[in-house]
């Protein structure tokens, strides 16, 4: 244990090493064509681990045709069919009350995670099947804007519902997606606007939409959450379908005072004021530049494209078509500066591999043992990304699981025990479906590296290098080397954790 934390730590130190590097060269005009490593670029960050042809295909285009493509061909619905056990219309309402026996509410928990499982694993193959990743990095960047989480949550059905509303919305309109989100019955219930009621008004939701879904911290006060609390009271769920409901005789119709203005508000109403306000705006299109861009925002760009995102009514292709078009998002100081998440690491290793699982779940569990449980955020304020992704213990977690997916040259992979409990998982039934899974896929790293051009092995090899690599490696590479030992080279370099 003390070599695996040796080892994790040298890589943590080189991975900080990797933050602070410049990375290739300057970006070309916004007018010329991308290139190669513009393509490359672009896609990582908007994406899951692009494919070399995927790259070619982008790279004779000029920033704004490939932008304006990206954009173009976002989804609002899932390619995938989804388990039926979560689109299932009987109800489904917990076991509640003294009737309800220790047996009921048991089994109902037992189900609700087999459902949640079913569910995690079905949006993994999402993302590795899409035509449009940016649809899914969106859906996930709004899972962790919009947070709620299944242990609380319970019902793996209202997860799914939540799951399809943000993808509807990914790139639509963000004031449609508040209001719609608002009334979510996942965020009911996470944020307990079910106990929101006309004299004992819960203020959960009041706070976190302000907080965390628009103004940011400092831009509103405690009265603000009291009196908009009462605005939100009657929002409500069906007991027995689990639909959202308004219940009248528990709204509080009278007058309320919010960011200073009066009048006999309702839910709706306060979400209209949120959106007036720029601080909302900014807030968002500062999300929006850390994930795609950099962990340090601009703020006189993010002032410029907050003000482009308002004057669209808060069309949020209006506001990615800004970050994704600037010079900052293509400029050499911005190259690998941030850090893989667990589910692009999992994702963008198999998608950029070429290798297709036949079981996905094992795959959504070796992403929750690096620290992102999808479906389960933390807490209220979702996961904090950036270098808090890396630790020793998920740094080695990342290693393992890169590790086992090239451990053999075409033919069937397994020993996956480690991997599975690193990932949480139950160590027997887990290694047993880890290694199903594995024995499913064959990587043959002499066909990957043939792919590319080139007359010679180190040719190809610097190809290689391109795809998989945001930065270059930290480590020297042995492009001599027989290609296994190249392509995991590549992977193992601490480089390969950034983007």
């Amino acid at each position: 244990m003390r070599t695996f934390a040796n080892i994790a730590h040298r890589l943590l130190q080189a991975l900080c090493v990797a933050l602070a590097l410049a990375a290739f060269s300057a970006a070309a005009a916004p007018s010329s064509v991308l290139g190669y490593d513009d393509a490359r670029h672009l896609l990582a960050r908007t994406g899951f681990g692009p494919t070399d042809a995927e790259i070619r295909a982008y790279a004779s285009l000029t920033r704004e045709a490939a932008v304006a493509q990206l954009l173009r061909e976002t989804r609002t619905t899932a390619l995938t069919p989804p388990p039926a056990i979560v689109v299932d219309t009987a109800p489904v309402a917990p076991p509640r009350g003294e009737s309800a026996s220790d047996a009921e509410r048991k089994m109902f928990v037992q189900e609700q995670r087999r459902q949640g499982l079913a569910l995690r694993a079905w949006w993994l193959e999402e993302m590795l099947a899409t035509p449009s990743p940016l649809t899914e990095r969106m859906t996930l960047f709004w899972h962790n804007h919009f947070v709620s989480g299944q242990p609380k949550v319970r019902v793996s059905r209202l997860m799914y519902r939540q799951n399809v509303l943000l993808r509807t919305h990914a790139t639509g309109n963000f004031g449609t997606l508040l209001h719609a989100i608002g009334k979510d019955p996942a965020m009911l219930v996470y944020l307990d606007s079910v106990q929101n009621r006309k004299g004992a008004p819960n203020e959960n939701f009041s706070r976190e939409v302000m907080e965390l879904f628009t103004l940011g911290e400092g831009h509103y006060t405690e009265q603000d959450v009291k009196e908009a609390a009462r605005a939100f009271t009657g929002w409500s769920l069906d007991r027995d379908t689990l639909a959202y409901v308004f219940r009248p005789r528990v709204h509080d119709d009278g007058t309320k005072t919010v960011f200073g203005k009066s009048g006999r508000f309702d839910g709706d109403a306060v979400l209209d004021l949120l959106l007036a306000r720029p601080e909302t705006a900014q807030y968002v299109t500062a999300k929006l530049w850390r994930e795609f861009v950099s962990p340090d925002p601009d703020p006189a760009e993010v002032a410029r494209i907050a003000a482009r995102f308002r004057e669209s009514n808060y069309d949020i292709k209006a506001a990615l078509r800004e970050v994704l078009l600037c010079d900052a998002f293509y400029a050499a100081q911005n190259r690998g500066v941030l850090v893989k998440s667990p589910t692009e690491l999992v994702v963008g290793t198999l998608r950029s591999l070429g290798l297709q699982p036949d079981r996905k779940l094992p795959f959504a569990l070796a992403a929750a043992g690096m620290g992102q449980n999808l479906m389960s955020p933390p807490n209220v304020k979702g996961w904090p990304g950036g270098e808090s992704w890396i630790n020793t213990a998920t740094l080695l977690a990342r290693k393992q699981f890169v590790e086992r997916l090239t451990r053999v040259d075409g033919s069937p992979m397994s020993d996956a025990m480690a991997m599975v409990q690193t990932a949480g998982a139950q160590a027997d039934a887990g290694a047993i479906a880890m290694n199903r899974a594995l024995s499913s896929l064959q990587f043959d790293s002499a066909r990957f590296l043939a792919q590319f051009p080139g007359a010679s092995p180190d040719e190809r090899a610097r190809w290689a290098e391109r795809l998989l690599l945001a930065v270059p490696p930290q480590q020297p590479s042995d492009r001599a080397a027989d290609s296994l030992a190249v392509v995991r080279g590549y992977m193992l370099d601490a480089a390969y954790q950034l983007k």
